[in-house]
């Protein structure tokens, strides 16, 4: 599946653009670590695109993304993609081997945190974000209280690079690249 075709896909089930700017800044992730890897860029790509692409019609945990892996089968997506998408919800029961499925669920909760954190800015745009910005908000537990810190520690940990000195640098700069798509 190309990203065009991938993001088809989504524009087909996702209403929310919310939503779609979320699996946006997830691509956006994906794409700098598959760069950082030296993994397959457009792959990686479509994964952050697909990852929550059935969350509005299976909201959830019982559903997500196992009716989703269904319809990606169907469609003939590669199996290697549509293991990574189950990989990145812990209730999927798939294990996170490869380091495109450890980027995925390493990017996926930061990605919000990055982008409350813009959003509480005076100007609202990523381009003002740094590092310290996010680092103060992490401090305080009542800030973006359903992004899970421990699960954004143990990925980074689990991928193999530092939260503060790689992770955060190298999702914030992706996301800041994309700033438009994002409404940011």
């Amino acid at each position: 599946m190309t990203r065009e075709e991938a993001l088809a896909l989504v524009r087909e089930f996702v209403k929310n653009e919310n939503l779609v700017r979320h699996m946006l800044a997830v691509e956006a992730g994906m794409a700098a670590y598959a760069n950082k890897y030296g993994g397959d860029e457009e792959r990686w790509r479509v994964v952050g695109l697909l990852h929550d692409f059935d969350w509005e019609i299976h909201p959830t945990a019982a559903e997500h993304p196992s009716k989703g892996a269904v319809i990606l089968r169907q469609r003939g997506v590669d199996e290697e993609v549509v293991r990574a998408v189950l990989s990145h919800a812990p209730h999927s029961g798939v294990s996170r081997d490869s380091l495109m499925e450890k980027a995925l669920f390493a990017i996926d909760e930061l990605t919000g945190l990055i982008t409350t954190t813009a959003l509480v800015r005076p100007s609202k745009k990523i381009a003002d974000v740094k590092v310290k910005s996010i680092k103060n908000k992490w401090k305080d537990k009542t800030f973006a209280a359903k992004v899970s810190r421990q699960e954004i520690t143990d990925a980074s940990e689990a991928l193999g690079v530092d939260l503060w000195l790689e992770h955060v640098p190298l999702v914030l700069k992706a996301m800041q690249d994309i700033a438009k798509d994002l409404g940011l």
